[in-house]
């Protein structure tokens, strides 16, 4: 038997609002709607396409817990990869995008920097040489 490949398909984002999340993707990052529905729950699902990952924003009812605040156990933030962290900078804030922890060397060869998002979402962008 051969050792299954894996790789990663999508990662699954829930909002209470998300046309204000998936046009916050599609604004700063240049995501792409692929799909749009209504699930069985009669909540609203829109599929984005970004640079080979999917997003799914899916909608959760008003009063759903928020993000918990760092640290904390469970998923953190995504990490997007950029060839000049200044130029990805420069473009996200002229967008309207806000810097939530300017950009940083946390070892050599390797910057970042996190945007803040819908929801309390942090979204890091990372410039590996």
């Amino acid at each position: 038997m051969s050792t299954p490949r894996y790789g990663m398909h999508h990662i699954h984002y829930r909002t209470t609002a998300p046309d204000t999340a998936a046009t916050w993707f599609k604004t700063m990052f240049g995501a792409v709607e692929n799909t749009r529905m209504t699930t069985p729950a009669g909540t609203l699902r829109v599929m984005l396409g970004l640079v080979g990952q999917n997003i799914y924003v899916e909608e959760v009812p008003e009063g759903t817990a928020g993000v918990p605040a760092t640290p904390h156990r469970g998923l953190e933030h995504i990490g997007l990869s950029v060839d000049d962290i200044e130029a990805a900078v420069a473009d996200i804030t002229a967008k309207g995008g806000m810097l939530a922890k300017g950009i940083s060397s946390p070892r050599p060869g390797v910057r970042i920097c996190f945007i803040g998002g819908p929801d309390g979402m942090l979204v890091e962008l990372i410039e590996a040489r």
